[in-house]
């Protein structure tokens, strides 16, 4: 089986560079080269391609956007795209849009070799990454199955089931897990929406619980609640959010 692959980018060395590396690869057949997002459309049309190396920087319109624009087309089949770049801060779109992977320049032959990995995984099994996402969201409701977000250098997609507390710090929340803490900047409300509430319950306006690493809820003095875990972390819990723990045994 060949793989039928294009590659975009608007600087002639780099196609090359990428062509050179890709020999190792032997079921890449390169159909064709674009330097441009209007030779891009033009060659996905004409060759149906399974697999497009895209550069990030394209003239008169990004990569991302090339990609925004290929996937509202009716017409045409989206390939998995694997994007090329010497810029870090563009890869958090790049999976919010579906990319098969994001390698930044220069990558190595070995680097290179993991993404075609992935992509070659995704096309022989015939899942789509949006087809894989739709799965997570069918078991889930509406509710995200992990979050993406960039921590010390790192991309980081965190499973959801990883994390036993959220708290909020001014502008940020702080995302807990059993041996790391990662900092977002993101509201509270807004996490909590994106958080499938049989999962998770906000016990107070600065924290939100994961229920599987909740151990008991008790009163303390003055009638105060704390929400105790599993690993004996404590929590306090306040009263405007006490109702939620009548309703959370009511549905179980």
């Amino acid at each position: 089986m060949t793989i039928q692959t294009l590659i975009a980018d608007d600087e002639l060395l780099a196609r090359q560079k990428l062509r050179q590396l890709l020999r190792g690869e032997t079921d890449i057949e390169i159909a064709g080269e674009a330097s441009s997002a209007r030779e891009v459309y033009e060659l996905v049309q004409e060759t149906a391609p399974q697999l497009l190396f895209l550069d990030v920087r394209m003239p008169g319109m990004d990569g991302l956007d090339v990609i925004a624009e290929l996937s509202m087309r009716s017409n045409i089949k989206l390939p998995r795209i694997i994007l090329t770049t010497a810029y870090d801060h563009y890869a958090l779109r790049a999976f919010e849009l579906n990319a098969t992977d994001y390698l930044l320049k220069p990558f190595t032959a070995e680097r290179l070799h993991s993404a075609v990995e992935r992509a070659r995984d995704q096309i022989v099994g015939g899942e789509r990454p949006s087809d894989r996402n739709h799965s997570e969201q069918s078991k889930t409701g509406s509710y995200t199955g992990r979050i993406i977000f960039k921590s010390r250098g790192r991309i980081l997609f965190l499973p959801v089931s990883d994390i036993r507390w959220i708290s909020a710090e001014e502008n940020y929340v702080r995302i807990c897990t059993g041996t790391e803490t990662h900092l977002l900047r993101e509201t509270m409300t807004s996490l909590e929406q994106r958080l499938d509430p049989k999962l998770f319950l906000r016990v107070h306006r600065s924290a939100i619980v994961n229920l599987r690493y909740v151990k008991e809820v008790r009163s303390e003095s003055r009638g105060d609640f704390m929400v105790h875990l599993v690993n004996g972390q404590k929590l306090a819990m306040s009263r405007s959010y006490r109702a939620r723990i009548g309703d959370l045994l009511s549905r179980t």
